[in-house]
């Protein structure tokens, strides 16, 4: 079992940054690997980025790529999320999830989720 918060969000500028940290509960975090994804209202789950339970392999979004980064502190129990050059479509509520699948980007692959921060975007 692993519990999941996510915390760091806000109402921030266009081009402004925001690291999201995501705190894991249970002695197998680094069992895991660890995905980001996000919600903007009406809409599903859209998976932003991953990083592999040793946190060398990061995979991301084509949206987000060269201003997003996910890492990882196993002996914390943390994920990040570091996101760069905001823009207004960034805006969303984003989880943090754990999966036993390498590397997914799936929302149906991933066993638990955190509750969720909301991130806005102002133009």
């Amino acid at each position: 079992q692993v519990q999941l918060v996510e915390s760091g969000g806000g109402l921030v500028q266009a081009g402004d940054s925001v690291r999201l940290s995501c705190a894991a509960s249970g002695r197998t975090f680094s069992r895991y690997d660890m995905g980001w994804f996000r919600q903007a209202p009406g809409k599903e789950h859209k998976f932003v980025a991953v990083i592999s339970w040793s946190g060398s392999s990061t995979y991301y979004t084509d949206s987000v790529k060269g201003r997003f980064t996910i890492s990882r502190d196993n002996a914390k129990n943390t994920v990040y999320l570091q996101m760069n050059s905001l823009k207004p479509e960034d805006t969303a509520v984003y989880y943090c999830a754990a999966t036993r699948v390498g590397l997914a980007t799936s929302p149906a692959a991933y066993d638990y989720w955190g509750q969720g921060t909301q991130v806005t975007v102002s133009s």
